[in-house]
């Protein structure tokens, strides 16, 4: 099992301090402060060193969003933010350019821990013995994987449920110079379907499914309900030979192995080139590792 950490050469993100469930983070040239509720240890730095770090404090509030049971808060600032701001991220000739943003459910747009991810989805079309081959990213988010298997030479399709993501993911791909995705919004799974149902197949499927969420006409998604059929409709579509999946989860009630043996008893008549799984973490400036989602990766 792996333990994969971002590079340390990744000059617009830093990981300063955790503990005492909030992580301390820098985003280019502004220092975040949010919930973390996997950061169960005590911080490094005082209270006073992290007020002083902080441009912005996120602060949950009641209720629940539409994309899933997970707190809406509010923000507080130190001075005035901009609306959004970038971020750069480089491996090798990708060169992503990620617009940054303050949501009301403590995201960014950007999660630093998937950077591993990006880097073997890059890796991965690269190694392919394919002219375009066909990536389809299904939940898939503002859209960093989806410009890495771009940039990487593959036929992208990017997939979410919600138009105003997809927009974002589109900015991300003008600002990072690139061109031709094919843009979906529906429900990953109905898609995943129909796809199987048209005979299509794909090189290349990057599945980072939530915890709870909705499809465009209000479907329900539950992961633990959910997962296997998706995974198994995957399996349909993803072509035999020359081809990989990735599978990221963020539930924290399910392991590296439990996505290492779903992936494998589902496809478990064939032979992998490559199989692996482990956590993606973030680490602070003390050496403190914080876990913040599980992968499978396979490869025919």
């Amino acid at each position: 099992m792996q333990i994969l950490v971002p590079s340390s050469n990744w000059a617009d993100y830093e990981l300063i301090d955790s503990g005492y469930f909030e992580k301390l983070e820098r985003f280019g040239r502004f220092v975040l402060r949010r919930p973390e509720p996997k950061a169960v240890w005590r911080k490094s730095l005082s209270d006073k060193e992290w007020t002083s770090l902080a441009d912005v404090t996120f602060t949950t509030g009641a209720g629940f969003g539409k994309s899933g049971k997970e707190d809406s808060g509010t923000w507080t600032a130190k001075k005035r933010l901009p609306d959004n701001w970038s971020v750069t991220y480089r491996y090798k000739d990708l060169n992503l350019r990620l617009e940054t943003a303050l949501t009301s459910f403590k995201h960014v747009g950007v999660f630093p821990e998937q950077a591993p991810n990006w880097d073997y989805i890059y890796d991965s079309v690269k190694s392919l013995p394919l002219h375009r081959p066909k990536v389809l990213n299904l939940f898939a988010y503002t859209g960093a994987a989806t410009l890495a298997a771009k940039a990487a030479g593959a036929d992208a399709v990017h997939l979410d449920s919600v138009r105003q993501v997809v927009s974002w993911a589109r900015r991300n791909m003008e600002a990072s110079a690139m061109s031709d995705v094919r843009w979906v919004v529906d429900d990953a799974l109905k898609f995943a379907v129909r796809e199987a149902r048209r005979g299509n197949r794909y090189s290349g499927i990057i599945l980072d499914p939530p915890a709870y969420g909705h499809g465009t006409n209000g479907e329900r998604w539950k992961l633990d309900e959910n997962i296997c059929e998706m995974v198994n409709t995957c399996k349909t579509i993803l072509e035999p030979e020359n081809s990989f999946m990735v599978l990221n989860l963020y539930s924290n009630g399910f392991s590296a192995l439990v996505a290492d043996t779903l992936v494998s008893s589902i496809f478990n008549d064939k032979t992998f080139k490559e199989k692996t799984c482990g956590e993606l973490v973030l680490e602070d400036r003390f050496s403190k590792r914080l876990p913040l989602s599980v992968f499978s990766r396979i490869r025919f």
